[in-house]
């Protein structure tokens, strides 16, 4: 069965840092992209960032470059985002997705997420 859980979000201030972290099993991790996707109050789902197989490509969305970085850990079958210099509009639910998504048509989370709250 695959499973993937997602933590370390809370209560930060605007400027504050949090490093993500998502756990999965049930598959061969070091075999799939994986992403974080966010859903912020009242929104529908954004992509955010993905990371290749190997850790080689990280991409992501504009309004989170410069900000975030995607990392991975094929060992322990672990995935990150650590967030730097946030902002209140970053305040969203977050989930990790596995595979290729299509960003426009991202399926409805399956997880719990882990809830980022940015606020003064």
């Amino acid at each position: 069965e695959v499973q993937l859980v997602e933590s370390g979000g809370g209560l930060v201030q605007p400027g504050g840092s949090l490093r993500l972290s998502c756990e999965a099993s049930g598959f061969t991790f070091s075999y799939y992209y994986m992403n974080w996707v966010r859903q912020a109050p009242g929104k529908g789902l954004e992509w955010v960032s993905d990371i290749s197989p190997r850790g080689d490509i990280a991409r992501y969305t504009d309004s989170v470059k410069g900000r975030f970085t995607i990392s991975r850990d094929n060992a322990s079958s672990t995935v990150y985002l650590q967030m730097n210099a946030l902002k209140p509009e970053d305040t969203a639910v977050y989930y990790c997705v596995r595979g290729i998504v299509i960003r426009s048509r991202l399926p409805e989370p399956t997880t719990k997420g882990t809830q980022v709250t940015v606020s003064s």
